[in-house]
């Protein structure tokens, strides 16, 4: 009697055993950043800091970045806030965008690159200077998060420069289901709400007043249906 044990699917003898062809491997690998297995090139010369005389900064975005840095006593820990303004003025942040950042805040590019890549909601492709990102995470999900993602890519397809993604947890869990549309949050929506949202953002205004979270002035919707003054217990 054979004393070798019955093989499963995930054990790795199994796995070669396995006649899968390469496509079908390759399909079943998990999705990693392109670039993830490259060796490092250490022939190349150290990173620099490039030059800010040297380096073409917009006034605006370089006022921005300095009144940024003005409120941290290191530099680095301004290095979120700086590439989120280097976005809004840029639409991603592309090359240029890290240089000009690096420029202002005194860091190497890719230094920048390296946080970019990490964080999410820094885009590191031209992919729309307005965003909708519906949380379709646990508490948003169990209360219908999904079909309001769904109406809202089908009512902004042809919306030109605005990205519309599905995002894990924003910490909006008492708007269930919500969205963050520019940065601003709101919630909770309906399937109902995609053509407003979407209107709001062709007529560049701001969709759904009443249910955002940005100024005491707007409601948030109670259990009750009253509104209550944001930023205000109820």
């Amino acid at each position: 009697m054979s004393n070798e044990r019955p093989l499963r699917e995930s054990d790795p003898i199994a796995a070669d055993r396995r006649t899968d062809t390469p496509a079908q491997v390759a399909s079943a690998r998990p999705s990693v950043p392109a670039g993830w297995d490259e060796s490092a090139d250490l022939a190349k010369d150290p990173a620099v800091v490039p030059e800010l005389a040297e380096t073409d900064v917009p006034d605006a975005l370089r006022r921005e970045l300095e009144q940024i840095l003005a409120r941290y006593p290191d530099r680095r820990s301004a290095v979120l806030p700086a590439l989120h303004a280097a976005q809004r003025v840029h639409g991603w942040c592309s090359p240029e965008a890290l240089d000009q950042v690096a420029a202002v805040m005194r860091v190497t590019p890719a230094y920048l690159s390296s946080i970019t890549t990490f964080y999410d909601m820094l885009n590191t492709e031209p992919v729309g200077r307005r965003y909708v990102y519906v949380c379709t995470s646990v508490a948003c999900n169990l209360v219908g998060a999904q079909r309001v993602f769904e109406a809202l890519r089908e009512a902004g397809a042809d919306l030109d420069d605005t990205h519309i993604r599905q995002f894990e947890c924003m910490g909006g869990c008492d708007l269930a289901p919500m969205a963050s549309v520019d940065g601003r949050y709101v919630g909770p929506l309906h399937p109902s709400d995609a053509r407003e949202i979407v209107a709001a953002i062709r007529e560049d205004r701001k969709p759904l007043i009443g249910r955002g979270l940005e100024s005491v002035d707007e409601q948030v919707p109670d259990d009750r249906g009253a509104g209550v003054p944001e930023g205000r217990d109820a």
